[in-house]
């Protein structure tokens, strides 16, 4: 089971697209396996022929590293898949739950059943400057965005590669994936939902799952505070108005969202310090605005990215952001459109909810939570009844105490204040 994220811990099988005994080359997808966010489609990356499938579809809760299935190559002897994939899930059995193993090496049949062999714990020599350093991708993600030094960490992998487990290991030794390794099997089918005259049990899914325990460890660790702001729209939906009347043409539609995102943006270049991640020993602020954007799904919540958002226009913030909402929906976003975002948006405006305050989505510092737009009466002196009606949006800013203070919040409301209320200023 490969890790298609630095979070993943475990995932699903949805389907295989290979049949046992069935030849593939080199780009084929193998298979769809169900993360915590989307399905993803996992291609080959040799020829080869798929001996023997261990988790079948609809398989659920398949550790990270665990075998799923046996692979060889042309002119192989696969008589004696069927043994190697029965002692595999009786090795993975016999584990003792407090020494998660590495995950194994590509595993091919042979004329013989053979124990597979543990993959290496050492290097085969000690690194020198200058010498390449073998590494998962995973495993040098995780490094780049905790700062740990790869030179450093020992790798456990086939031939001394470095693997996800190593680098989590030398992060924080005791706090390192704990995913127990047990045959898949044993996991294999979801809990049918229990029902009754009174009520319906629906199973967990792991993306509901992993939204549950996200939400929960910031909401616990994180220390929230919030700061709330009303906005005058007027100038907006004009703005809107004129932009939509020449796009229609075009068969596109610019929503509030839009310029929300323009603005946010633009307020993260005013106000760098809210542009900001906690990662423990360090603060990084970040020089571009990759606005994360809620994004409400049959299986939960998920934020796919609009990278760069200050420097594109309205259109493009426009198209990106709907096509990318469907993906959402649909559940094919792979893993770079819905990682690694700088702050999020979450407007509910649109179910008309006023205000509300939303939960940090680590380790980014802040997250907006926008309200519907509504009309409000206002003082205005120069009116013969001493008020007038403006529509009004109110927004609340959740920032993380570590990273922004509540000036810096305040700074940045503010130049968002100024953008959406002279939206004129997004054109300079």
């Amino acid at each position: 089971m490969p890790a298609m994220s630095p979070t993943m811990t475990e995932g699903g099988i949805a389907s295989w697209k290979k049949k046992e005994g069935e030849a593939f080359s080199a780009g084929d997808v193998l298979l769809e396996i169900e993360t915590d966010k989307a399905t993803i489609d996992v291609e080959a990356q040799d020829d080869g022929i798929l001996a023997k499938i261990i988790a079948n579809d609809g398989s659920k809760g398949v550790p990270v590293g665990s075998v799923i299935a046996i692979i060889g190559e042309e002119g192989d002897d696969l008589s004696g898949a069927d043994a190697l994939a029965k002692q595999t899930s009786n090795q993975a059995s016999s584990e003792p739950a407090s020494k998660p193993s590495p995950p194994p090496s590509e595993v091919q049949s042979a004329p013989k059943p053979e124990p597979t062999p543990p993959p290496a714990t050492e290097s085969k020599q000690d690194l020198k400057p200058g010498d390449r350093i073998f590494a998962s991708p995973i495993a040098k993600k995780i490094a780049l965005e905790q700062g740990i030094p790869l030179s450093k960490v020992k790798g456990t992998g086939p031939s001394g590669r470095i693997i996800r487990e190593d680098v989590e290991k030398y992060k924080a030794p005791s706090t390192a994936t704990g995913a127990v390794p047990t045959a898949p099997s044993s996991k294999s089918q979801v809990a049918p939902a229990a029902e009754s005259a009174d009520y319906v049990d629906t199973p967990v899914s792991n993306m509901r799952r992993t939204i549950g325990q996200r939400l929960s460890q910031s909401k616990q660790e994180v220390p929230h505070y919030y700061l709330t702001v009303d906005i005058n729209m007027e100038k907006v939906l004009k703005l809107r108005e004129v932009f939509n009347k020449t796009l229609s043409e075009k068969n596109q539609k610019l929503s509030v969202n839009d310029f929300i995102v323009k603005a946010v943006a633009c307020a993260l270049a005013d106000v760098p310090e809210a542009n900001s991640a906690w990662l423990g020993e360090v603060i990084r602020t970040y020089k571009k605005a990759d606005i994360s954007v809620a994004v409400a799904t049959p299986n939960g919540l998920i934020t796919p990215i609009i990278k760069d958002a200050g420097a594109k226009g309205l259109a493009s913030i426009s198209s990106e952001t709907k096509a990318l909402a469907k993906k959402a929906r649909d559940g094919k976003l792979q893993p770079a459109e819905y990682q690694g975002g700088t702050f999020t948006i979450s407007n509910l405006g649109m179910y008309g909810i006023d205000h509300f305050t939303a939960i940090i989505n680590p380790p980014q510092s802040c997250i907006l939570a926008v309200g519907s737009t509504q009309a409000k009466l206002v003082p205005a002196p120069e009116e013969a009844h001493g008020f007038k009606t403006v529509q009004s949006m109110k927004v609340t800013l959740s920032s993380d105490h570590r990273t922004v203070d509540g000036a810096v919040g305040a700074r940045w409301l503010s130049a968002f204040k100024g953008y959406l209320e002279n939206p004129l200023t997004f054109m300079l």
